[in-house]
């Protein structure tokens, strides 16, 4: 930390271990000072090489969070490559007294992959899968494999890996041996250290070891072996020897107990099982680098059969009865959860599929055989209770909208608009199921007498059932309440035999609650345990065994600052008071920003595979830089600058982030303070001003395409305004669309089209428009074909449709680099031109998604005081969508009549995040067309993106790597079709050679179909 960056709030440094904290105060208890983290950093680049090694501010503020309430700057991060770099990381750690931990996915509810050490990354490169037996049902993975990449190659023998958390899209294996993780079906699979066989660690003196179970010949052999597994391994074993009564005693038997170390893995009477022993350890005891895993028989065929209650506590009651059929999995939520998701718009249509009631159970019944399941799913409908509303899932496209409800639960409770954030703090405490409606209604109770309020959502099978709450960390008031509710939380818990952590571990969160499970002869078992792996406290410290107070370094203490910078915005943003770091405070940690498998969020993560370029890094960046301490207090702040750099502004995050982090409109409104004053780099100018430029181009389109395409003179001009010269540039048009329409015009001698007007009986004028057809500077000067594809269709179904001719730009170029008093001047040059028509409630389509996007979007954002900015922005419309609330186009034919072959179009991302995905394939739908919807991600051309030299590379790899070859395999022989000019012109400059057919161009073959 600079001199100029370190504040007040920072905590002294270093404290003494016994050292008393208070309440809401950050502790350290790293031994190295500056000087030595220098020194050590130096070590390691030395060791491992400057790549693998990270030690600035930037990296170290994005690294400081998690999921969970904490906050703790790291001394930097490592990415290895091989064991051999964990072994070398551990050892130069070791050697100064260093902490160090392990990190996956960095979703962690407890705190326990924060910590002020040396950060592991496993997830970048360690990711990935060794070996698949599908004869011995094993796998052999990486730490940092994603779950669901491992569930995908195993499903092609049948198999599967049965632990399956809400986040199986993008959590990794290793942050879930180090959890103990669940999930849904861990109800027939079990819990992870269930399917554990052997683990590969590098102990604290930086030991590389196999450890599994060992038999008492094994044990024998292992230990007459010696060396550091003798030690440990006979170490365990009498730990467990000597506390067998007391683990006898003390441990609950349910299906979820997580919390504490598993020791009942090493007590006489079973086999011992070093493996298993280490699962769920948090990094405390060893750091996991290689995992054997069993792998269980993937049903066949599953049913979802969705049960309605009066309320949750009820639904809670009838689980001990459920469970007794043999379930693979039941979940469960309440109308909390249910009202605060379609608050925010999130999982509307499978909230519109639950059968009537206010708590909800999903029972999944499953079996390889299809005759059985379907046997097993009526006997299970036969055995419900009268009272019970069930809805039996059929269509397997509802079943995943119902699942998506209860998955999304931590997103959806977050932040409900217009309430006080929820926070973690009572996660995810587990009792036995047959006391789960006891434990719910005794909760509730005691949130009522503390003012709390909450969702539950959880896993009702095993009795792990998950909330945030609306603590308040703000004040000591605050955070002494907190602390009273979590104790007397933990104490109705162990009074009711459960876990005070079922699922998602005890770190900092939930470590200091353990003595009150367990009793404290039982965390004297467990320190003997720690000290025996970690004599000198470097493997996570503070984290489960001895750990920081659960009320400190807690990222929304009384200590958090908010920089007042953050209410000096360009945009309106509305749903955070007008204020950037509120917004960016959305994030909450969720990680769906790094999933793989589906929708747009985020192009440059899955490229990079860089934390810092993921949605969730980006805005780790900007609260950090708002906050003040690691990072600079600063509009000027380079390592935000940094993290936004490779942002694309899709707006994938606008609609695939849970909690609406919309970083395009971030980056947006930081480029516009960061270069106030100052130049910006020449390409944002060349393609931030290119409407501009293009409207004198349109006048000599041959001329500007004889200069854009001459081998010498092209490089030269290209090479000069900073962009890319290895892909061709865009082709003007030999006449614009609107030169077009004023050539049309004065044929006609029509001079300009009539205003609607209205008689005094309401009837419309003759001729009067209908709709306005907005010429966007794309369509306008480089696809006029999509113009007149847009005029025909719009004139097949009989509407009057009004062309401006007068040049105006919705400014669509100036968002991302940051010009947006350019931009709100442009804008204001569109509202004069239309609003004469949107006043009188004219529709206007816009052909270019991006520019309607701007429309819906950036002009309330930019312009929230001009009434006709919100006019404008409710009436800007896509041609299928405005046919459809046109009421323009028939019912749609039983079979499809448009065309031999079927058609999948893929969305822009702009039309995405504004428009959605629907209107297309239900206004083709309609005409008759065989259509799908890809779900390819984002192009990855981004407009600017892909044609600034230093971003036109990762532009082609986003492209060539994810983007088409998702793409073909999606479309499986379909044609692919497409709207939006980067999408376009991608495709066609890197896909198949193929020129994609444009929605437009479909709509109106298709009504001309019909004539």
């Amino acid at each position: 930390m600079t001199d100029a960056a370190r504040t007040s709030r920072e905590p002294d440094h270093p404290q003494p271990a016994d050292a008393k904290p208070r309440p809401g105060s950050f502790v350290d208890r790293n031994p190295l000072d500056e000087q030595g983290r220098t020194a050590l950093r130096d070590t390691l680049v030395a060791a491992l090489g400057a790549d693998k090694v990270a030690f600035d501010d930037g990296h170290r503020a994005v690294y400081a969070t998690d999921s969970s309430n904490y906050r703790q700057v790291p001394l930097g991060v490592v990415f290895p490559h091989d064991v051999a770099d964990v072994v070398a990381t551990v050892k130069a750690c070791a050697a100064v007294g260093a902490p160090v931990l392990g990190r996956g996915a960095g979703t962690g509810l407890a705190g326990q992959t924060v910590n002020v050490g040396v950060v592991l990354d496993f997830s970048r490169v360690m990711n990935r899968i060794l070996d698949i037996d599908p004869e011995q049902r094993v796998a052999r993975v990486q730490p940092g494999l994603v779950l669901d990449d491992l569930r995908a190659a195993a499903e092609v023998h049948g198999l599967t890996f049965g632990p399956d958390p809400a986040t199986h899209a993008w959590c990794t294996l290793g942050g879930m041996i180090g959890n103990n993780s669940c999930g849904t079906h861990a109800l027939y699979a079990g819990k992870t250290v269930d399917n554990v066989r052997r683990l590969r660690i590098v102990t604290a003196a930086g030991e590389d070891l196999w450890v599994g179970g060992y038999d008492d010949a094994g044990y024998a052999a292992a230990v007459a072996g010696g060396g550091e597994l003798a030690r440990l391994l006979g170490g365990a074993r009498e730990i467990g020897r000597r506390n067998a009564a007391l683990v006898n005693e003390k441990f609950p038997d349910i299906p979820r107990r997580v919390s504490g170390y598993n020791l009942d893995e090493v007590v006489p009477g079973r086999q011992t099982n070093l493996a298993k022993m280490l699962v769920g350890s948090e990094s405390t005891l060893a750091l996991v680098v290689e995992a054997e895993l069993d792998l269980a028989p993937s049903p066949a065929v599953r049913h979802l059969v969705v049960l309605g209650y009066p309320d949750i506590f009820l639904a809670a009651d009838a689980v001990p009865s459920l469970v007794e059929f043999g379930l693979l999995g039941l979940e469960g939520f309440d109308e909390t959860l249910v009202r605060q998701s379609a608050a925010i718009g999130l999982n509307e249509a499978g909230i519109a599929l639950l059968p009537a009631g206010r708590g909800w159970l999903l029972a999944e019944v499953g079996d390889d055989d299809p005759v059985v399941a379907e046997r097993r799913v009526l006997e299970f409908l036969d055995r419900l209770p009268a009272e019970v509303v069930a809805r039996r899932m059929t269509d397997p496209v509802e079943e995943k909208l119902i699942w998506s409800v209860r998955e999304s639960g931590l997103a959806a409770t977050a932040r409900p608009p217009g309430q006080k954030p929820n926070h973690e703090g009572w996660e995810d405490a587990a009792v036995p199921p047959a006391r789960l409606g006891e434990y719910l209604r005794r909760m509730t109770a005691l949130w009522a007498e503390y003012g709390y309020s909450g969702a539950w959502y959880g896993h009702f099978g095993q009795g792990c059932v998950h909330t945030r709450n609306n603590f308040d960390f703000s004040d000591a008031a605050g955070l002494a309440a907190f602390r009273s509710f979590i104790e007397r939380a933990a104490d109705l818990v162990a009074e009711l035999g459960g876990s005070i952590s079922g699922e998602h571990g005890d770190g900092q969160a939930r470590g200091e609650l353990l003595e009150r499970m367990y009793g404290s002869e039982m965390i004297d078992a467990f320190r003997a345990l720690k000290t025996l792996f970690d004599p000198t406290g470097i493997l996570n410290p503070g984290k489960l065994i001895d750990p920081y107070p659960l009320d400190t370094n807690l990222k929304h203490g009384p200590q958090h600052h908010l920089s007042k910078l953050g209410r000096q915005t360009v945009f309106a943003l509305p749903g955070d008071a007008g204020n950037l770091a509120e917004a960016a405070e959305r994030c909450v940690g969720v990680g769906r920003c790094r999933r793989d498998d589906l929708g747009t969020m985020c192009p440059s993560y899955r490229a990079t595979r860089d934390e810092r370029h993921s949605t969730r890094g980006r805005a780790k960046a900007l609260q950090e830089m708002f906050t003040g301490d690691v990072s600079q207090e600063s509009w000027r702040n380079e390592h935000v600058h940094e993290a936004l750099s490779l942002c694309l502004s899709c707006k994938g995050c606008a609609v695939d982030c849970p909690t609406g982090v919309d970083m395009a409109t971030y980056k947006a409104e930081f480029h516009s303070h960061y270069y106030a004053k100052r130049l910006r780099p020449r390409h944002m100018y060349a393609l931030g001003m290119l409407p501009w430029a293009t409207r004198v181009a349109a006048r000599i389109p041959l001329v500007a395409n004889a200069v854009l395409r001459a081998p010498v003179l092209s490089e030269l001009v290209r090479r000069t305004a900073g962009l890319t010269t290895t892909r061709p540039a865009p082709a003007f048009s030999r006449m614009s669309f609107r030169a077009q329409m004023r050539k049309n015009q004065r044929r006609k001698g029509s001079g300009r089209t009539l205003l609607r007007r209205r008689s005094s009986a309401g009837a419309d004028t003759t001729g009067a428009p209908t709709v306005v057809l907005w010429p966007d500077t794309f369509t306008d000067v480089f696809d006029p074909g999509l113009g007149q594809d847009t005029l025909a269709a719009l004139q097949a179904v009989g509407e009057q449709v009004h062309v401006p001719t007068e040049w105006a730009c919705c400014g669509r170029t100036l968002y991302d680099p940051g010009m947006l008093d350019r931009a709100r001047a442009s804008l204001r040059n569109v509202l004069d031109i239309l609003d004469p028509y949107v006043s009188q409630g004219i529709p206007v389509v816009v052909p270019e998604p991006s520019c309607l996007a701007a429309f819906r979007d950036e002009l309330p954002g930019l312009l929230p005081d001009d009434p006709r900015a919100i006019r404008l922005a409710g009436l800007a419309r896509s041609l299928a969508e405005h046919l459809i609330l046109a009421d323009k186009l028939p019912a749609a034919p039983p079979v499809p009549t448009v065309g031999a072959d079927p058609v999948i179009v893929h969305p822009h991302c702009h039309g995405r995040a504004t428009v959605g995905v629907a209107s297309d394939q239900e206004a083709l739908r309609r005409l008759g067309y065989d259509v799908t919807t890809a779900d390819a991600g984002c192009c990855g051309l981004a407009g600017s993106f892909g044609f600034a030299a230093e971003t036109a590379d990762l532009s082609r790899k986003i492209a060539t790597d994810d983007w088409l070859p998702r793409l073909q395999q999606q479309a499986g022989g379909r044609a692919v079709v497409m709207d939006g000019f980067s999408c376009i012109t991608q495709y066609t400059q890197l896909g198949p050679g193929d020129h994609p057919a444009t929605v437009a161009s479909l709509i109106r073959k298709g009504l001309a179909a019909q004539r």
